[in-house]
């Protein structure tokens, strides 16, 4: 099948936006390197709307919701949070927050409303047409070709999430889809995934040439360019935990899936290391309330988003 330009071309915009996008958000949050936490308000509340509700809870208001917040990341009840229960806490958080996009996603694709979203309904929605590519036929043009691979790889996806033979995906399996790594049943498809694009040579493990992709150094450079002198210390210090030189399938899955659990003790040692007046390395109420703006523009509130939602302030959990 030859492919017209739009959707092509949309893949790939989507693929340089991304790129593109997370720089300038780094150059946004971070500029000159110093953090700014009203960009935290502004583009991690989730939209302006939010910001605005935000403001408007009165400061008694945020004050009781944070307290209820406080004594839900406190479980065991001794009145301090520890790194591994604020850890615990934002994992959580990144969880539900993951969870609840992906049922408004599901309402948003299943077109005719019949609880389920098949593969002609996804494509619609993604490209406002149904798209279907021969799986042994590549295409010649470049950008196009670019695009089928990847159509292949979500359709795919899509076909593993499927667990009962149906024409269509139910909310779980939707969820599975979209965030396969929350989902025991795709970890396996996922780590064959990472090994079909990087393993070139076939032997089950992704070496840190393999890792590296098609950089070859630059003849006339006396060293490597700072970003792979990036990703080498990354593949050897954060991936190949056993040294051996390579990734094995599970040093893998540690690489090709988010890690919400570094992230999260990442922003629990921050919030530790800023907010602990006594040094005990645990924070207690009388320490958040006297540093409430920062708590409320980290990982910790979701930059203050837990404040709006029940499922976080509410007295059950």
């Amino acid at each position: 099948m030859r492919l017209g330009s739009r959707p092509a071309a949309l893949g790939l915009l989507l693929l340089c936006l991304a790129a593109a996008g997370a720089g300038d958000a780094e150059e946004l949050h971070y500029p000159q390197g110093e953090h700014r936490s009203d960009y935290d308000r502004e583009a991690l509340l989730g939209g302006q709307e939010e910001v605005d509700e935000y403001v408007k809870l009165s400061p008694e208001e945020q004050h009781k919701r944070l307290k209820s917040i406080i004594q839900k990341i406190d479980l065991d009840s001794d009145g301090f949070l520890t790194e591994s229960e604020l850890s615990s806490w934002i994992q959580m958080s990144f969880k539900h927050y993951a969870m609840q996009e992906a049922k408004q996603q599901f309402v948003e694709y299943d077109k005719n409303n019949d609880g389920s979203v098949s593969w002609d309904e996804y494509n619609i929605q993604m490209y406002d047409r149904v798209i279907d590519f021969d799986e042994n036929t590549a295409l010649d043009d470049a950008e196009e070709e670019s695009f089928r691979q990847l159509h292949l790889k979500d359709k795919k996806r899509f076909e593993k999430a499927n667990q009962d033979s149906s024409p269509g995906l139910n909310l779980e399996e939707f969820i599975a889809f979209e965030h396969p790594e929350e989902v025991d049943y795709m970890t396996e498809f996922v780590i064959q995934e990472a090994l079909e694009e990087h393993d070139k040579n076939g032997d089950g493990f992704v070496s840190l040439e393999e890792f590296l992709g098609d950089y070859r150094r630059d003849p006339t450079a006396n060293e490597d360019p700072e970003w792979i002198l990036v990703e080498k210390d990354r593949f050897l210090n954060d991936y190949d935990k056993d040294n051996d030189g390579r990734l094995d399938p599970q040093e893998l899955l540690s690489w090709v899936v988010p890690n919400n659990q570094g992230i999260a003790q990442e922003e629990a040692l921050h919030l530790i290391d800023e907010m602990d007046l006594n040094s005990d390395r645990k924070l207690s109420e009388a320490e958040i309330l006297e540093n409430q703006d920062l708590f409320l523009t980290s990982e910790a509130t979701d930059y203050g988003r837990q404040l709006h939602d029940e499922y976080f302030y509410h007295d059950e959990l």
